[in-house]
């Protein structure tokens, strides 16, 4: 299928003034990113549109895609930023005569991307860009969770259908009642705040169930809350030379923790509390605070999308 030829600035442009439309993190990620080898794992990916309609190019819609994750936008709101926001259109390499894609296509090649795993051999390739530009420490790893509730209506109650069956409802901490959705577990780089591994899962998945697989086995230790502390999983940190700071909680065996303990607890919620830095902007600078689409497949896919803009915008900010 024919591709469209895109970014070849008009006469229009040339007269704009120097200023208009610039975005410095999108042009500091334009010079950072290597593109070429993310067009290289969307080979084969085509935005298959209409017939006799040249399609776009598949990392044009890829850098599409990160915009909305870094403004938390919907697919509509995504078309008519693409419209009318000269920075975006830099981004993606769109003159301004050029037709934007419209909101169908954008959700359509987003759909093909998860649908074909493309999305997790992204994180993977932009994890290697990161350690290479040497933004990744491996100082240590901190695990943490957050729930994201769906835009899905939620039913009565866990046991009755709803819009969205994989969503589960788990109680709210330090809080009332419930939410309704899935839960993101990410292990983050101490140090950059670069997330390493992200795991989706429903929200009523307890918070250790998926904690060894974001241990990466390169970190020198592990940070994490209580919630993740087991004598097996101690046990295999220490067997692997990778100390384990990880919080204890008291027991029915132990109902009052040791000041030694209580000590060693205090300090590592201090260390570990720059990963509460890591979801407060994913949801509150980029809009993450929503699952957008239906089902545990597309839940996860939006949050993997997410998480790689998270780490283009991290490099951005490190970057010298």
């Amino acid at each position: 299928m024919a591709l469209k030829q895109t970014g070849q600035f008009s006469f229009v442009e040339a007269l704009l003034p120097q200023g208009i439309g610039r975005n410095s993190r999108l042009e500091r990620l334009s010079e950072l990113v290597k593109w070429y080898r993310f067009e290289k794992l969307l080979k084969g990916v085509r935005d298959e549109g209409s017939a006799g309609r040249p399609g776009y190019r598949p990392v044009l819609l890829l850098k599409a895609l990160l915009l909305q994750s870094l403004y938390g936008l919907s697919d509509i709101e995504l078309e008519e930023a693409l419209g009318d926001r000269l920075s975006f259109r830099k981004f993606v390499g769109l003159s301004l005569e050029e037709e934007v894609p419209d909101s169908t296509t954008l959700c359509r090649f987003r759909n093909r991307l998860i649908e074909e795993k493309r999305l997790e051999k992204l994180f993977a390739e932009l994890d290697r860009q990161l350690e290479q530009a040497g933004v990744i420490l491996k100082r240590g790893t901190m695990l943490d969770a957050t729930v994201i509730e769906t835009s899905a209506a939620a039913p009565p109650r866990d046991d009755h259908p709803s819009a969205d069956p994989d969503a589960r409802f788990v109680k709210r901490q330090g809080k009332a009642g419930s939410s309704f959705g899935y839960k993101a577990h990410v292990g983050v780089d101490e140090g950059s705040g670069i997330i390493r591994r992200v795991i989706t899962t429903p929200a009523n998945v307890n918070d250790t169930t998926p904690a060894d697989a974001l241990i990466r086995g390169d970190e020198r230790t592990v940070w994490a809350d209580a919630a993740y502390h087991t004598h097996s999983r101690e046990r295999a940190l220490k067997d692997r030379r990778v100390k384990a700071r990880i919080m204890r909680r008291a027991n029915k065996h132990h109902p009052k923790l040791p000041p030694r303990v209580r000590r060693l607890n205090q300090l590592i919620a201090r260390r570990r509390a720059a990963v509460e830095t890591t979801f407060a902007t994913l949801k509150r600078r980029m809009g993450l605070n929503t699952i957008r689409y239906i089902g545990l497949v597309k839940a996860e896919g939006q949050v993997l999308m997410a998480a790689i803009a998270f780490n283009m915008r991290r490099w951005a900010t490190l970057a010298p």
